[in-house]
């Protein structure tokens, strides 16, 4: 990890400075349309303490260059709890210098302290430098093929 990253649970009184790599995260993945006042409703949620999940925040002094999302959800082929990191994120101006593994490897901390028996994870077929990333953690490609339906 760097020297100067932060890496930690966001705080409620830092929530508003995320915001804005939330969006960046959705203009990456070219969400149409992006609502700052749904994001700020359904992602502070996820502010320690909390039931649904955690984000965690990397920063650079008090700026924000990357973030993760946790969700505490279930497996029933092992009967446990397991955590999907369903958001990882990294400014493009910081990118190739470590945020992204610091980042999983808080994540994957996070998951070893609920007793989770995995963290959990997907890209874009098409995104091959997180796939890299995620190569090189030592994480195995799942079997599973995933499926949406479009309600």
């Amino acid at each position: 990890m760097p020297a100067e990253l932060d890496v930690a649970p966001v705080a409620t009184a830092e929530f508003e400075r995320l915001l804005p790599l939330i969006a960046a995260y959705q203009r990456f993945y070219e969400v149409d349309e992006i609502d700052e006042e749904r994001n700020r409703s359904f992602f502070r949620r996820f502010l320690a303490p909390s039931e649904d999940g955690m984000l965690i925040g990397a920063r650079e002094g008090d700026r924000f260059v990357g973030y993760a999302c946790l969700y505490w959800h279930f497996t029933s082929l092992q009967a446990t709890e397991t955590v999907l990191m369903n958001d990882l994120y990294v400014d493009a101006a910081v990118r190739g210098r470590g945020v992204g593994r610091a980042l999983i490897e808080a994540c994957a901390e996070v998951a070893r302290e609920r007793g989770s028996a995995n963290l959990e994870w997907a890209t874009a077929p098409d995104n091959l430098t997180a796939q890299r990333l995620y190569d090189s953690t030592g994480a195995e490609r799942s079997e599973w093929v995933e499926y949406e339906l479009g309600l």
